[in-house]
């Protein structure tokens, strides 16, 4: 089952029922072409395994000093206002003033309007400007909304772009309609970075979690992400276990690496590495870069700095 596939069927818009019937088992036919996922007692297990294996030899300064500049530094509190921002955007240009051992984040993530005062403020260089779009957290909105909201981010400046997949969508299977939404924001977003945030806490079952991150990655995703960190529960080692497997088995098929984002409640140092351990357990050393992964943070962010002090 290739990724063409699927590109082809969504770009056709026949919807004649027993096309439709096709269409479903192309989605299945791709849901098959990976190795069922383990339960969640065995996916326990396998976690408590590559921490065991890994922990000690990441735990050390530039272990931190990698993390620090893979987080995505984020402000989307609903208090949020440009001169907030700018003070936040502060913060990461004198950090690099005062440590430029440190390497600095990877960008700085915020609600859409703010991009252009991310963009202003920021003279870090390597530092990208990261918005959430398409109605985030719920992605409940016309899809037109959708394009609109993300083509005025770029336009403001944004290099990255987090949505969230319709869960509604993917809930009543039509699987379909959610890749279509993921491919038409992939089309507006070519040339920059897009980000599918699964929201884990919603699908809550190793199955789903590993059906949402291949319909997220056979539809051009360039790193799938646990959360949004609102109203579900956040990030889990469960659902990392099964996204970075998801990966690993993506790029064995088709020879394409694509990005893990862990976000959602990872406020210390010894859960980062944990999640690291999983990461560099599955995916391996070429995994380690901010290329591909991700941890979306604000408190985290601190207790790297108070680790490097």
């Amino acid at each position: 089952m290739s990724k063409e596939h699927i590109h082809e069927h969504n770009h056709n818009h026949d919807h004649d029922h027993s096309h439709d019937h096709v269409g479903q088992s192309k989605f299945q036919a791709a849901f098959d072409s990976f190795t069922p996922s383990l339960s969640s007692e065995q996916i326990q297990v396998e976690i408590k395994k590559l921490i065991d294996h890994h922990y000690d030899s990441l735990n050390n300064k530039q272990t931190i000093k990698f993390l620090h500049s893979t987080v995505d530094l984020t402000s989307l509190g609903a208090e949020d206002n440009a001169d907030q921002i700018y003070n936040f955007v502060k913060g990461v240009n004198e950090l690099d003033d005062t440590n430029p051992e440190i390497p600095p984040v990877a960008s700085i993530c915020v609600y859409p309007n703010f991009a252009k005062t991310v963009r202003e403020a920021l003279v870090v260089e390597g530092v990208n400007v990261c918005c959430v779009s398409g109605a985030f957290p719920s992605s409940q909105t016309f899809p037109e909304i959708k394009v609109a909201e993300t083509s005025l981010a770029l336009a403001d400046g944004a290099d990255e772009i987090d949505i969230v997949m319709h869960l509604g969508n993917f809930f009543s299977g039509d699987y379909k309609a959610v890749t279509e939404e993921i491919q038409e924001l992939r089309d507006v977003t070519k040339g920059h970075t897009l980000k599918v945030i699964l929201e884990t806490g919603a699908l809550k079952t190793p199955e789903n979690i590993q059906r949402a991150s291949i319909l997220a990655l056979y539809s051009d995703a360039d790193f799938i992400k646990t959360s949004t960190g609102k109203g579900y529960p956040g990030a889990s080692m469960e659902a990392a276990y099964v996204m970075c497997s998801v990966l690993k088995q993506y790029n064995d098929l088709f020879g394409i690496k694509r990005g893990f984002k862990v976000s959602g409640g990872v406020r210390t140092t010894e859960e980062a590495i944990q999640y690291l351990c999983i990461v560099k357990g599955i995916l391996g050393e070429e995994w380690m870069t901010n290329k591909l992964f991700r941890i979306g943070a604000s408190s985290l962010e601190g207790d790297l700095l108070k680790h490097l002090g």
